[in-house]
């Protein structure tokens, strides 16, 4: 299998994108970086941000686009934002979290995958993919499953990928290399984020995954795209991604 590419999640620079997103574009393209998953759009156009993305040389090929869970208007929100994924140019329509709570009921959870299938049919019908990242909570047992499985067993592949943080399936007590053999076929995409083993963000490689083994899982699995992303840093958010670059290039995948 060839390599996945390799690309950044723009919530990583979300400092700087606050201040001049489009600026920070441009800056991640100066970096060497050719893929980025978006995060918000900052009151920017589809258009604008379209034209800065190919300005910078970057592929934008997936967002993150939080549901408006709980609001009657969920799904002319919903809607909306698919619009501008299309104009955008966007394949993939990813939910990056679901407000399941802290100690949620097997109903609680067929209504998280419910939700999920319901939304996943409007954005399939308006010609994009759609996708879930978790983060530790999907990875807590109800009824002696894990939540994750019961939903992407409840969900069909066809209407649901599953987008692994693989620093969030380390930190939940998994083996990430383990998860992504698991639903190998049905991962476009995966991100790649390290923690420290106090709980805390780290540059790749800095932290408690095992990168050996789940990046050979995610090439044998055919992952298309690996995104980093890093949330807190010791350096600048700039710095860390610079240093997440480099550490993907001298690996031999950029």
């Amino acid at each position: 299998m060839s390599k996945p590419q390799v690309g950044i999640q723009l919530y990583s620079v979300r400092d700087r994108s606050e201040k001049d997103f489009l600026g920070t574009i441009k800056e991640i393209g100066e970096i060497g970086y050719r893929n980025v998953e978006l995060a918000g759009y900052y009151g920017h156009s589809a258009k604008e941000v379209r034209k800065a993305l190919e300005d910078a040389g970057l592929n934008a090929p997936s967002a993150h686009v939080g549901l408006s869970v709980g609001d009657d208007a969920i799904w002319d929100k919903l809607k909306t934002q698919v619009d501008y994924g299309l104009e955008l140019g966007l394949k993939r329509f990813i939910v990056p979290w679901y407000p399941l709570g802290d100690n949620p009921t097997l109903a609680d959870v067929h209504k998280m995958a419910d939700t999920l299938a319901q939304a996943a049919k409007i954005v399939q019908d308006n010609g994009l993919q759609f996708g879930y990242h978790n983060h530790a909570f999907e990875f807590k047992p109800v009824e002696g499953k894990l939540v994750i499985d019961h939903i992407l067993e409840r969900v069909p592949a066809d209407l649901l990928f599953a987008e692994f943080d693989l620093g969030w399936v380390k930190v939940a007590g998994q083996d990430p290399a383990a998860y992504v053999k698991k639903y190998a076929g049905r991962l476009p995409v995966v991100h790649a984020k390290d923690f420290k083993e106090d709980g805390t963000d780290t540059e790749i490689g800095k932290g408690s995954v095992d990168w050996d083994s789940a990046l050979a899982a995610c090439e044998e699995a055919g992952v298309e795209y690996v995104i980093i992303e890093q949330e807190r840093y010791d350096v600048s958010s700039l710095e860390s991604a610079k240093l997440n670059f480099a550490w993907f290039k001298a690996l031999g995948w950029l």
